[in-house]
């Protein structure tokens, strides 16, 4: 029950020695309090920091006879994790990134991450994902650590999961399960909450299992009578129906909530705004960028996946065109293809859209990974034929090296800093540039009685000459083919 090969060779061990307090006192520092030491250096106004830091002590409240300074509103335990992959293909420095990632994913998820292992094979054992001797060495680990959670960096089946709990005699989860778990916490709007509710439960269809009476059966399965004949329905069977009906009911209600966004898209639509959407790797400074570009405030977090709901907000560019700037979910390596399936509506943003802004992180080891991972997503939604322009971020912090390697690639890329303005400037122009035009010149003396068409041929089209006259307002403009029939009837006279 042993591997063949010496497990310096098959194993490679990743210790990482948090102290368990420290980590603690941080994350406690970080729900609960500001300090400008910590807060004051995040990019832009932290709007939704409040939300999150909501529920705080309460210093001199006291319901004991005796005195009481402050209440603690909860109490903090992390959960403690061993991580665990399989190493297929790629180098080892691959196998090395995906298991630093899942690392991050759980430190998001709220655990303490004690140990890691990576186990050289051709496949996984469809048994216990590592192989029985494997699974006996992680069990000793376990062991060791004092851990109460092995984290799989791969999705596993329920009959994996079942198998290696039997062995290392801890919680089994998997990557999938992690996302979820990260979605769960991080969604705040109602559509946000039912996609990983409906996410969830795909998930957990097939892995019910079933404990002593779980799996005892009803009565009344026949059409009646003294002893109510057939076998009748399980306990299993009965949960798994109510979790279908659970999500026909979700997938209704997220249909709902798609009509009310689709009829915001219309509304832009018929006024001719173009959009632009943010996508990227999570974590790679998506929302920065958008708090650079248009002010917005949303929450900026040294987290993956730190903010969830879809952001749209006004934008301008240079030359003063209005446009739309949507921030999307962040994308990553093995998306769950349940959370793909759930937040197909939210990812309809990047398919409508007339240009894609496609952030990745310049300071991350494999950049190109990164891009590979979202362009991906990007064709599962169908949006491969929307323009695209590679934002290289975090350029004051990456390799310059990487920075050229990376632009000499991307035909179509530039490099910028959110956090410190560099780059900002020529992105805007870019975006103003790559933008869609009104395709039809009109020059028109429109009276001032008709103000309104002057105040849609500067927000719908694009103003080269404006002048006021005695008659009017005398207009060279680039406009879509609706309005140029509306300054049609003012178009002037050609001369004889």
């Amino acid at each position: 029950m042993t591997s063949s090969s010496s497990p310096s060779q098959d194993t490679k061990r990743l210790a990482h020695d948090y102290p368990e307090g420290l980590r603690a006192d941080a994350l406690m520092e970080e729900d609960v309090a500001w300090s400008h030491e910590i807060d004051g250096e995040r990019d832009g106004d932290q709007f939704d920091r409040s939300e999150r830091a909501a529920l705080r002590r309460v210093a001199g409240l006291s319901t004991e006879l005796e005195d009481v300074t402050e209440v603690e509103y909860r109490q903090l335990r992390l959960e403690r994790v061993v991580l665990v992959g399989v190493w297929t293909t790629g180098t080892i420095q691959d196998a090395d990134n995906s298991l630093a990632e899942l690392a991050a994913l759980a430190e998001t998820a709220g655990a303490l991450v004690l140990d890691g292992v990576i186990q050289r094979r051709d496949k996984p054992d469809a048994a216990t994902y590592i192989g029985s001797g494997k699974a006996l060495e992680l069990r000793d680990i376990v062991i060791e650590t004092g851990a109460d959670t092995v984290i799989c960096d791969g999705e596993l089946s329920p009959g994996q999961l079942i198998q290696l709990e039997d062995v290392v005699k801890v919680k089994v989860i998997d990557r999938t399960a992690l996302i979820l778990d990260i979605f769960a916490q991080h969604a705040k709007s109602r559509e946000g909450k039912a996609q990983v509710a409906l996410a969830q439960m795909q998930y957990m269809l097939p892995r019910l299992r079933g404990w002593g009476q779980s799996l005892s059966r009803q009565m009344g399965g026949g059409r009646g009578g003294l002893a109510t004949r057939g076998p009748g329905e399980t306990k299993i069977e009965t949960d798994r129906r109510r979790i279908r009906e659970k999500m026909a009911k979700m997938r209704r209600e997220i249909a709902d909530m798609k009509t009310g966004r689709e009829i915001k898209r219309q509304e832009r639509r018929r006024n001719k705004v173009p959009s632009v959407a943010i996508a990227g790797y999570t974590n790679a400074g998506k929302s920065s960028l958008l708090n650079r570009l248009t002010g917005a405030g949303v929450l900026v977090e040294n987290a993956l996946f730190a903010t969830l709901d879809p952001t749209v907000r006004r934008a301008e560019t240079p030359s003063g065109r209005l446009y739309t700037l949507a921030d999307t979910v962040g994308f990553v390596r093995h998306l769950p293809h349940h959370l793909v399936e759930a937040f197909r509506s939210t990812m309809e943003e990047v398919g409508d859209s007339d240009l894609i802004l496609h952030v990745v992180d310049g300071s991350h080891p494999v950049p190109e990974e990164q891009l590979a991972a979202v362009r991906e997503v990007i064709r599962d939604v169908g949006a491969t034929d929307v323009p695209e322009i590679v934002v290289i971020n975090k350029a004051d912090a990456a390799d310059p090296l990487v920075l050229q390697r990376l632009l000499r690639v991307e035909k179509r890329s530039i490099a910028v800093s959110a956090r410190t303005g560099q780059g900002i400037e020529e992105l805007l122009a870019l975006i103003d540039n790559e933008l869609p035009r009104p395709s039809v010149e009109v020059e028109a003396l429109v009276p001032y009685t008709h103000g309104k068409l002057v105040a849609r041929a500067h927000t719908e089209g694009e103003v080269i000459s404006e002048e006021h006259t005695a008659e009017g307002t005398l207009l060279k403009v680039r406009v879509h083919e609706e309005l140029a029939a509306d300054l049609a009837p003012y178009t002037p006279a050609p001369a004889a």
